[in-house]
This record gives C-alpha cells, structure tokens and sequence, in this order.
C-alpha cells in the first residue's frame, strides 16, 4: 500500500494488482451464489417435491430478465454510458435483492400451491409457486451478476491494457471459479448439517455484504487514477465514454463477422460446461455411485483446476500468443470429455475424476484466449457493449439448456427409482444428456476454425503476444 500511496496510480504494479483482487472477490461472491443450488437438486426434490422439469425452469431463470427483457445489452449500455463505479454498484445490489426474493421462496412453505398463467381462457403453463418465486429471484439476480462480469472485464482492460492482460483476465475468472467450487463443494454439506436448502443462502448474503464493500474501495482508487489522468491530459475516463459511446456502435459491432464467430463459440462452449455443473452431483452419484456426501465435491475439482490452469494458459497467450488455437484446443478436448461421459459401461468414480480434472483443462483453455481477444476485434470504447452483447448470447444458452436438459431427462431417460440416503429418489440415464453435451463441443470447434480462419484474412492478432514490447 506503500507503493500505492507514493507513486501515481497509474503508474503501480501493486494498484494494478490491487484493483484486480479488489474486482475478483466481487466476482467470487457473485459465483458462489450463480452455482450454491447446483448440489441441492436431489434434496429440493426430496424436501421440497421438485422435479427435474422444476429444477430445470429454475436454473433456466438465470437468463430469463437477461434475456427477454434485454437487460444485459442495457447493462452494457450504462457501463459505457456511466463507467464501471456506477455500474458496478447498480449491479451488487441488484444480486443482493434478487438473492433475497430466491432465499425467501426456498425457505417459505407455499402448501403445494400452483400460479397458472392464461391468455383468455387458454391456459399457456402452470408452475409451483415456490418455483415461480425462486425463479424470480434467481431472474433478478443473474441481471446483477453478469453485469457485473462485464463490468469486471472492462475494468480489468482499462488497467492492464498493454501489460499482462490475459494473465490478469485469467485471474479474474479463476476467482469466479473460486467461488463455483466453494459452492459445488460446500453447498450440500452445508445445507445437510442444518437441515434446509435454503441455509446456504443466508452465508452467500453475508458475503456480498463484504463483496460490496471491496467494490467501494476500488472506486476510491479508481476515482483517483481517473482524476490523475484528468491532470495530465486533460480527459476524464469516465466522462469520456459518457461523451463517445453512441447508440450506433452496436451496428458497427454487429457487422464485425469474428466477433460473432467469438460469441456463438462462447455460447456453445459454455452451454456445455455451466449446465453441465449444474447436473454433476447428481451424476456422480447415480451413474458412479459416488456418496451424497462426497458426490459435490468431484465437480468441484473442476473450478479448483481453473484456478491455477486459466493464469497460466493466459500468460502464454501475453507472451506467445496463439489464442484462436488455445481455443480450438479447448473445444477439442470438451468433446472428449463428454462423449466419454456419455457411455453407459464407464463408471468408476476414478474415471469421473480424470474427467473432470480433462474438463477442467479445457474450460481454462477457451476463456484464457477468448475474453482477451475480443479487445482485438473491438474498439476499446465499445467494449462493454460488445462484452453485454456476448453474455447477453450466452445467457440464452445458460437459460434454456438446463431447462432442455431436465425436460430430456423427464422424458425419456428415467430408468426406475433409486434409494439415496434412506429416501426414494427417481433414477436417471444420462447417456442422452452427454451426449447433447458433446454435440455443442463439436460445433464450438467449427467456429473455433472460423474465428481462425477470420484471424488469418483480417490480421485481428489473436495469435500474436498481448505484451507490448
């Protein structure tokens, strides 16, 4: 802090590094909360008499605000408009409140009541009103939650461009992967010990109360490194996107055909990764008879590999370059993986680990390389509209693949029941389910070749070094 306080900020290693950490944890409390239901599946069935048609609508509900109501494209709006200070706030407080609504609906006994939704007398669906709430919640959440994503990418360009970006981006997802692992790994035992799903919750509002205030303290800092650059040349940062951006830069994005080939990569990818977690536990359980106990914490292993693989992956990047192939490499190994969860005679629970630990490689390859070339391909003042653009995308799958996934497994891949802990629980076949999973691995390749492809005509760099010499 010595560092800080004495040289201009701008000009610190250890504000730089400060900054990142101060985001990251913001990050990290958001993703415990995005993935703290993910081991709860067998026990909301059990206590709370879901299905998997229920779980899935619920974990649909992550993208569905973001989605139908474009609220991701304006986040990336005001984060240009406004900067990240402002943004980032908004976004805290909109996780808390959505948190909240999801806390209340899980831990509140509804009486088995129902919400039916009708146009005239056309009755459209009908829902359990303790799903209904808890999606809500869930709905309002996942808009704070990725805005501040973007927010966080954003920041971390603006104070390491030219330096070591993609290890700094690496970091920064690592911490979100931080927080999938303390959720997927501590989740279930948590919520065993005291007895309700909803316990894990109340821990995940305390922690943003600190994520918060770690989110305070950077503005502090941030405001000063702006007013250092106001001094020197006479433009604030800040005020200069407010006076730049334009609502037709999203056209001229739009028309940039590697940014789309980046963004359909990102949402195949990640369709096969994040709801694929999502189902995990209660795969290692039923397919490897893993203990319910214990079943958490194989996925877990698969956000602890992110942890050390994506910084790495991503200095190579800043000091090698080659990101479109990291990219295509990542995809490759994806379908590996599921394509061997996929067979039914493969069910040691050291295989499973193996797997995950593969999966894991391969879910920090694809980020390492994508979230830092898309400052390549895009102008740095339309970045937070490009990066909402992509997650907006992304969440398109994040929504409705779980929710495909649980209507498959309904339908067509229960084999009977099962005992799990003294209760009986519906027993799955998840061949059919991995190999959807595969299926978005071999198109992320595809696109993976045309983004190189595309690389190659326009010259973007995604295979050069990020490190300025």
């Amino acid at each position: 802090m010595t560092e800080i306080l004495r040289k201009k900020i701008s000009e610190s290693a250890a504000a730089r590094w400060t900054v990142l950490a101060l985001v990251s944890f913001t990050m990290l409390t958001g993703y415990i909360v995005s993935d703290v239901m993910a081991p709860l599946k067998t026990m909301l069935e059990q206590q709370l008499g879901w299905d998997s048609t229920d779980y899935g609508v619920f974990t649909s509900g992550y993208g569905w605000f973001n989605i139908f109501l474009l609220m991701l494209i304006f986040g990336g709006m005001i984060l240009d408009k406004k900067g990240a200070r402002f943004t980032g706030i908004l976004s805290v407080g909109l996780m808390i409140g959505g948190t909240l609504l999801k806390y209340w609906a899980i831990s509140t006994d509804f009486g088995g009541a129902t919400t039916t939704f009708c146009i005239g007398s056309w009755q459209l669906f009908s829902l359990k009103s303790q799903v209904l709430y808890a999606t809500l919640g869930f709905a309002v959440f996942g808009v704070g939650v990725e805005m501040v994503g973007i927010t966080a990418n954003k920041i971390v360009v603006k104070w390491f461009r030219g330096r070591s970006l993609a290890l700094a981006l690496g970091l920064n997802v690592g911490a979100g992967r931080i927080g999938t692992a303390i959720a997927m790994f501590g989740s279930l035992p948590f919520a065993r010990a005291m007895g309700h799903p909803s316990a894990p919750l109340t821990v995940c509002l305390a922690m943003f109360c600190i994520g918060l205030l770690t989110f305070l303290v950077f503005c502090v800092m941030d405001r000063r490194n702006d007013r250092e650059t106001a001094s020197e040349t006479g433009v604030d940062s800040e005020r200069e996107a407010e006076e730049e951006f334009k609502f037709s830069d999203i056209l001229r994005i739009a028309r940039i055909r590697a940014f789309w080939y980046i963004t359909v990569l990102c949402v195949l990818f990640y369709s096969a990764v994040f709801p694929f977690l999502k189902y995990a536990t209660e795969l290692m359980i039923q397919k490897f008879h893993v203990a319910p106990e214990f079943a958490g914490s194989i996925p877990a292993l698969l956000p602890f590999g992110n942890i050390l693989l994506t910084p790495l992956f991503g200095s190579i990047y800043d000091r090698k370059g080659r990101g479109a192939t990291i990219m295509l490499i990542g995809s490759a190994l994806l379908v590996i993986v599921h394509v061997l969860f996929s067979v039914p005679t493969l069910t040691s629970s050291w295989l499973a680990v193996v797997l995950i630990l593969v999966l894991g490689a391969a879910f920090s390859l694809v980020p390492s390389a994508m979230w830092p070339s898309v400052p390549k391909i895009v102008p740095y003042r339309m970045l937070g509209t490009s990066y909402s653009m992509i997650f907006w995308i992304q969440n398109w799958g994040l929504s409705f693949v779980p929710m495909l996934i649980g209507y498959v497994l309904d339908r067509y891949c229960v084999t009977g029941t099962v005992m799990i802990d003294g209760v009986e629980s519906t027993s799955y076949d998840y061949t059919l389910p991995m190999m959807i999973f595969a299926g978005f691995g071999v198109l992320s390749i595809v696109f993976a070749l045309l983004l190189r492809r595309e690389d190659a005509r326009k010259g973007y760099g995604l295979e050069l070094p990020n490190i300025e010499k």
